[in-house]
């Protein structure tokens, strides 16, 4: 039966290859497949150089005996040292050449270097992925000329390091880099009114700043704005005898200070100098100017301004320049609601300043300075009767320097005088000193120290006015770039010629600075203030605790 099947399916069988599947090969015969991909194609059979006679051209020739030979083993000295390694033999290795600023290579790391540091991983001991590409990773490539990797161009300049990390940027309006700031803080002051019986407020502060710098080729103009108001959120109690205040009740006070200079550069060497400048503020609390019975400290505005010119002559500068200045003040609001003018108290000073100074070299710089005004107050007597219109000035000579940024600034010393248009009013004189210098002790620590004197009008009945001195030394310490500490110790004292009070001044004051950003700091400080008179009833302590924000931009 089955052969019936064979013999009835024979005629229509077909023949198959041997391995039909390139990855089932058949073991049943050597004899290659005709669709096996390794039999060779007419192409290939066609290249002269898989001619049989090309490519066994030597398979009969003798290989070349090793008899008496003596053999080698190993590698040859310095083989793989590449141009760093050790060569046993001593042979000097051929440096490669390079252009004229081109970059060399990097040094391969030596015995005691370090193994490179492991991919970081996650908590959970996995492998960190990888960042994602930034948003510039689909961008054309930054040209070589622009990313300084062109073959022969010289290496760019260092960029300055910034000496203040947390400082205000700015932003620029046209061609002015403007920079402004607030400070908000609260408090604490044990007293505000600096009496002999001190009486407590809190108090807050607020302090804007504004300033305005040109970036000209030519000429410059710089506006420097910078306010403050003190207030407290009680006012004074009265006495409860019925006796006046020394204080007035409501001790809030204003301040400001602002000033804008500009230059006018006429030619290299000659230069167009002026400013316009404005103080708002009050008498200093504590101090005999301010009558008894007040509701509020009365303001005054002092708004004036300085035109001048600048020649240089190779190292010596000469300048000169005219002033006028003009004080008014308000009328005092008394407790009962009475006011009382201070139209005495009003003037106007027209004067003159000069200085020459001549540039030793680039750190070394000493001048003479040469002052003189005349002081015409509104009405030709004061309160008490006394004529104050007066003429004045100084003279004081002096060096600025700057020894490598380390130790620069200012020094000078001098005399002030000033006579009054009233025989009774004793000439007004000492000895005038002024300082600014700045002491880089470390790259962390800064050392200050200023100095002024200033001569100054008063309302005291038959006393010319007074030589009010002051000195400041200031330390700053950078425990970190973002924190910083700054200690201050000011001593003044107050000699009121003509009447035998001297009032001498101790302050001493700590701050701690946290730089949160370069747009918000906050601060905390911690003031006391000493008043020492030789007038009976006139000394005072206070202590000030503030804590607040400071917002730049």
């Amino acid at each position: 039966m089955c052969l019936t099947a064979l013999a009835v399916s024979g005629p229509f069988a077909q023949a198959q290859t041997v391995t039909p599947d390139l990855f089932s090969p058949s073991r049943t015969t050597q004899v290659a497949p005709p669709d096996s991909p390794l039999r060779r194609t007419a192409a290939e059979l066609a290249d002269p150089l898989n001619d049989p006679r090309l490519r066994d051209r030597d398979r009969d020739g003798r290989a070349p005996s090793r008899i008496g030979q003596v053999p080698s083993y190993g590698l040859p000295a310095a083989n793989g040292a590449s141009t760093s390694g050790y060569d046993s033999l001593n042979r000097k290795r051929q440096q490669p050449k390079y252009y004229p600023a081109q970059a060399r290579p990097k040094r391969p790391p030596g015995p005691g270097t370090p193994p490179p540091a492991p991919p970081p991983r996650t908590l959970a001991g996995q492998l960190r992925l990888s960042i994602p590409p930034s948003e510039t990773a689909n961008k054309p490539p930054v040209p070589p000329a622009m990313a300084g990797n062109v073959v022969g161009q010289p290496p760019r300049k260092r960029l300055k390091v910034d000496d203040d990390p947390f400082g205000a940027v700015g932003d620029y309006a046209g061609s002015f880099l403007i920079k402004s700031a607030v400070e908000l803080s609260a408090g604490y002051e044990t007293n505000p009114g600096r009496l002999s019986v001190p009486q407590g407020s809190p108090t807050y502060v607020i302090a804007p700043e504004f300033l305005a710098v040109s970036n000209w080729e030519r000429h410059a103009l710089v506006a420097d704005l910078r306010g403050s108001f003190t207030g407290y959120t009680q006012n004074l109690t009265p006495n409860a005898d019925g006796t006046a205040l020394s204080a007035p009740l409501d001790i809030d006070r204003p301040n400001f200070i602002g000033h804008i200079d500009g230059r006018l550069d006429v030619t290299r060497d000659t230069r167009l100098m002026g400013q316009a400048r404005l103080l708002v503020s009050t008498d200093i609390p504590g101090s005999p100017n301010v009558p008894a019975g007040l509701a509020r400290y009365p303001i005054y505005t002092t708004v004036g301004g300085t035109f001048g010119v600048d020649q240089n002559f190779n190292r010596l500068q000469v300048s000169a320049g005219a002033t006028v200045d003009r004080t008014d003040y308000q009328w005092s609001r008394l407790t009962d609601g009475s006011l009382d003018s201070n139209d005495d108290r009003n003037f106007s000073q027209y004067g003159g300043v000069a200085r020459v100074s001549y540039e030793v070299n680039p750190a070394v710089k000493p001048f003479v300075e040469i002052q003189g005004d005349s002081r015409v107050h509104d009405l030709r007597l004061d309160r008490s009767g006394f004529a104050r219109d007066s003429v004045g000035g100084y003279a004081k000579a002096g060096s600025s320097f700057e020894f490598s940024r380390l130790l620069f600034g200012e020094v000078s010393i001098g005399y002030a005088a000033r006579n009054y248009q009233d025989p009774r009013l004793n000439r007004l004189d000492g000895l005038l000193t002024t300082a600014s210098l700045t002491w880089t002790a470390t790259p962390l620590t800064t050392a200050k120290f200023y100095s002024d004197t200033q001569l100054a009008e008063t309302t005291l009945p038959g006393t010319s006015g007074v030589l009010a001195r002051t000195y400041t030394v200031e330390v700053d310490h950078d425990f970190r770039r973002w924190l910083t500490a700054i200690g201050r110790f000011t001593y003044g004292t107050l000699d009121y010629q003509g009447d035998n009070r001297l009032d001498k001044i101790y302050s001493l004051s700590g701050d701690l600075i946290y730089k949160m950003t370069r747009s918000l700091w906050i601060k905390g400080t911690v003031r006391h203030d000493i008043l020492d008179s030789s007038s009976p009833g006139s000394s005072s302590q206070s202590t000030v605790m503030l804590l607040g924000v400071r917002v730049q931009n």
